[in-house]
């Protein structure tokens, strides 16, 4: 064999080699955390049933004040702008409801999210346990909140006499991407958090922002098609997921698309991030 092969199938240094192993097992850890963590759902189950339980008690109605609130907050605000833009209420309501409903889920995971691991330090430097556990818990605190607030709808399409269809279904895909959107997002924003104290409110004043950008007391069809302000919002199209199938409407499918991408790409640089800086998270605490 010629010098010039000889070089080309070089082995790598030991200290290349010693990288890799090293990065290799930071990802296989980062990825056994996500996985014990997720098998753990008695534990994350128990915290998360206990954190409702704790904010509301000694109440009364419990986390049906919110439930309640909510929905006044919607009768009263579906009148006004039925009457202002000029809409049918038999249309407009449904859609304020379960725009506001969604809206409030999916704002929830994100602004929760920045607090997932500062809330949780005693349990983290205290308790050996996979730091996904909260991730979790947060996700599972927000569907159970996400399914007293559905009451609402169930209210409004008695009333509105709204029709189950076979579309209905479309919701479970779609509730299910919701679902691993905040998960990535409560573990990427929690770690960012963690070590950037300002994220959190930073976060809030965004979601503020966006709320207003998002056809929540708003209707899409008010806006040029595609405006760009819907088309590059992510937020449009998770909300469109759910409410399109429950108004039996059809469903774009850029929204199942950019969903997706969200999904995968969200994922994919939140595992990098944890295989990264998972090991810190308890010093940045």
């Amino acid at each position: 064999m010629s010098v010039d092969a000889a070089e080309e199938f070089e082995a790598p240094s030991p200290r290349r080699l010693k990288f890799r192993t090293t990065a290799g097992s930071r990802l296989s850890r980062a990825l056994k955390d996500l996985w014990d963590g997720l098998l753990l759902y008695r534990l994350w189950g128990v915290l998360g049933w206990s954190d409702i339980r704790q904010q509301y008690k000694r109440s009364t109605f419990g986390p049906l004040w919110i439930t309640l609130s909510m929905a006044l907050f919607i009768v009263i605000l579906g009148i006004l702008y039925a009457y202002l833009f000029r809409r049918d209420l038999a249309v407009y309501m449904p859609h304020l409801t379960l725009g506001y409903i969604l809206w409030t889920a999916i704002s929830t995971f994100v602004e929760s999210g920045t607090r997932s691991f500062i809330g949780a330090d005693g349990i983290i430097k205290q308790l050996f346990a996979p730091l996904s556990v909260h991730a979790y818990r947060l996700a599972w605190v927000n569907l159970l909140t996400l399914a007293h607030h559905a009451v609402i709808f169930v209210g409004v399409a008695i009333y509105f006499s709204i029709a189950p269809s076979l579309k209905w279904l479309l919701v479970i895909p779609g509730l299910l991407l919701v679902t691993l959107t905040g998960v990535w997002v409560t573990l990427l924003l929690g770690m960012v958090s963690a070590r950037f104290r300002d994220i959190p409110q930073l976060i809030g004043s965004v979601m503020r922002v966006m709320f207003f950008l998002t056809p929540v007391i708003w209707q899409a069809d008010l806006v040029p098609h595609r405006a760009v302000f819907l088309t590059a919002n992510p937020f449009y199209h998770y909300i469109e997921l759910i409410r399109g199938p429950l108004l039996n409407k059809p469903i774009d499918p850029l929204h199942w698309q950019v969903a997706i991408a969200v999904t995968v790409i969200g994922w994919i640089v939140t595992i990098f991030v944890f295989r990264t800086f998972r090991a810190r998270i308890a010093y940045w605490l």
